[in-house]
Parts: C-alpha cells; sequence; structure tokens
C-alpha cells in the first residue's frame, strides 16, 4: 500500500531532524513529506540542509491549510493512505504499520488513540475530551475513545475529501461529519511523547475555547455541511 506520512510544521526547527529520523529509522518503506507552513525560525533551512521531501508555504496558514496541502500532495500523486503526524516529536512512527494494516483491512480512518486499552487520566483537558466523545456519540451512535488524537490515517477516499473540500479540517468535527457519512473507522493504542523542545499554541485558555468549538461544532454546526 503506498502511504504518505504528512508532516505539518510550523516553527519546528528544533525538532524536525528528529522527527524525520525517526521516521526514516522505524518506517523506511513509507514516502513523507514535510509541510513547512510558513515558519519563522529554521524549519525550512533544514529541510533544505538534509535533502528532505517538503513544501512550504509562503506565510503562515495554520494546521488545517498544512494538513490540506499534504492531502492534495497524496491525492494528485496517487497514494492509497495518508497520515498526518505531528511535527513536534509527539507522535511514534512505530505505530504507523499498525494502523496501515487496519487501513487494508478496510477501515476509511485509524486514530492512533491513547485510550483503547489505558484510561483516560482526570484532568480539565480530558473532561474537554470526554464531552467530545460525547457529542461524537450523539451525533453518530459511534463511540470514539479519543477524539482529539492529532494521529490520523485516511484511505484514499477519505484522501479525496479533505483534499477538494475547504471545510475539512484535521479535527474531531471532520471525523464526526465523515462517520456520520458512512466512513468506517477504528482506533488502535498508541503511545505518545511530551514535547521535547518549543511550545505549543495548546494552553489552558485555547484548550478550553477549543473543546468548546468542537463540542458546538459536532452537536449543531455539522448539520449544516456535507461530509
Amino acid at each position: 500500500m503506498k502511504t504518505l506520512i504528512i508532516i505539518p510544521a510550523y516553527n519546528e526547527g528544533k525538532n524536525i531532524e528528529r522527527v524525520v529520523s525517526n521516521i526514516k529509522e522505524n518506517c523506511p518503506r513509507y514516502d513523507y513529506l514535510v509541510v513547512n507552513d510558513g515558519s519563522r525560525d529554521d524549519t525550512e533551512a533544514l529541510c533544505v540542509k538534509n535533502g528532505y521531501h517538503f513544501v512550504s508555504h509562503p506565510v503562515n496558514l495554520g494546521l488545517a491549510a498544512a494538513v490540506q496541502t499534504g492531502m492534495l500532495y497524496a491525492y494528485h500523486n496517487g497514494y492509497d493512505a495518508a497520515i498526518q503526524f505531528d511535527g513536534d516529536g509527539q507522535h511514534d512512527p512505530r505505530f504507523i504499520e499498525k494502523m496501515t494494516a487496519e487501513i487494508e483491512n478496510g477501515n476509511n480512518i485509524v486514530i492512533g488513540s491513547r485510550f483503547v486499552d489505558e484510561k483516560k487520566p482526570k484532568s480539565l483537558r480530558m473532561l474537554g475530551s470526554n464531552l467530545i466523545q460525547l457529542a461524537i456519540k450523539i451525533t453518530t451512535g459511534k463511540t470514539l475513545k479519543d477524539p482529539t488524537s492529532g494521529m490520523r490515517m485516511f484511505d484514499k477516499k477519505m484522501i479525496k475529501k479533505l483534499a477538494l473540500a475547504a471545510d475539512l479540517g484535521p479535527e474531531p468535527d471532520t471525523v464526526a461529519l465523515l462517520v456520520r457519512g458512512g466512513a468506517k473507522f477504528s482506533e488502535i493504542q498508541v503511545e505518545m511523547h511530551d514535547r521535547v523542545a518549543g511550545e505549543s499554541y495548546l494552553n489552558l485558555s485555547n484548550s478550553i475555547n477549543y473543546m468548546m468549538r468542537m463540542f458546538v461544532s459536532i452537536l449543531i454546526l455539522q448539520w449544516l455541511r456535507k461530509g
């Protein structure tokens, strides 16, 4: 199966070499594409220096646009599957093979989940995750144990949808919309690592805002969208 690893990267100069090296070591048969999203640091320079496969946005367009660029690349180059893979080192490429197997078994979407075999810790962020999980259950009838995981693999059919639709960003509400439209999904247990360098934009206030936005989108706004 021809699979593309999409690595959105914004100001990941302190992480990108480690991330790509880890992918090359653990997934040598997979292609990858770094999408440099208008970084202001040396992310692009490091991609050039190391001969990485990459494309660059001239300005920062955001995660949704970076992932869509990767999906467009996958669509136009005939990939059978594509995985969204963080450029900060939190995702572990050792689990990509298992996710690919789930696609080969007929799933349209595979989520790298922290909570298939593990229980969610009790925290404000996990409360938000539980609310999103509830919203997805109400609107689709399906239980997604780790709806906020950013480690998501999509098959050829989903690649086309994500590449060509401007309103299908890489978020839980899009996954819910696709599932409600008939997409088959599965989750596999993965390990997530702490960010080693750089800063995440998801501080406490941003996390709360994000969770509430997803909750409202899944429960209300997605009925106005087409999957």
